[in-house]
C-alpha cells in the first residue's frame, strides 16, 4: 500500500475534541494524488481523465491533535473502467478509519467512461491489496 503522512491541524478537530469527521475525505484525496499521477502524471486539469463516482468512510475509533496520522492506500478492485481504492487511517498504531472510493475513467469529450489503458491497469494491478 502506499503510504501519506499528515500533521493533525488544530482547525480539523471538533468541540468534542477530536478530529472531525469531514476531514477525513480530504486526507483520503490527498493521498489519492500518487494514483491520480498514475493517468494523469502531470496532474492537467485541462486533461483530467477520472470522476469520483462515491466513496464510504467507516469511523472505527477517534483521531486527536497532537500526533500525526499515515494514510495507507491501496487498490481493492479493478474493472474495465472503474477501480476501488481502499485506504485506512492510523494514529499512534491505531487503525481509527478505513473508506472506499470509486473512480471511474472518463471521457470528458465523449461524457462516457473509457477503458483503463492496459499501462495504467499494469500499474494499478501492483497496488491491489487484500486488506480491504
Amino acid at each position: 500500500m502506499l503510504s501519506e503522512h499528515f500533521n493533525v491541524r488544530f482547525y480539523e478537530t471538533d468541540a468534542l475534541q477530536h478530529v472531525s469527521n469531514t476531514v477525513l475525505v480530504g486526507w483520503f484525496e490527498a493521498a489519492r494524488e500518487p494514483l491520480f499521477k498514475i493517468f494523469n502524471p502531470q496532474l492537467s486539469l485541462t486533461n483530467w481523465p477520472l470522476i469520483l463516482a462515491s466513496y464510504k468512510v467507516d469511523f472505527i475509533a477517534q483521531i486527536f491533535y497532537g500526533s500525526e496520522v499515515e494514510v495507507k492506500t491501496g487498490i481493492s478492485r479493478l474493472g474495465n473502467s472503474s477501480f476501488e481504492v481502499y485506504q485506512q487511517v492510523w494514529q499512534n498504531d491505531k487503525l481509527c478509519a478505513e473508506g472506499h472510493t470509486t473512480m471511474v475513467h472518463f471521457d470528458y469529450q465523449t461524457q462516457k467512461s473509457a477503458a483503463i489503458p492496459a499501462t495504467i491497469r499494469q500499474q494499478l494491478q501492483a497496488l491491489i491489496t487484500t486488506n480491504s
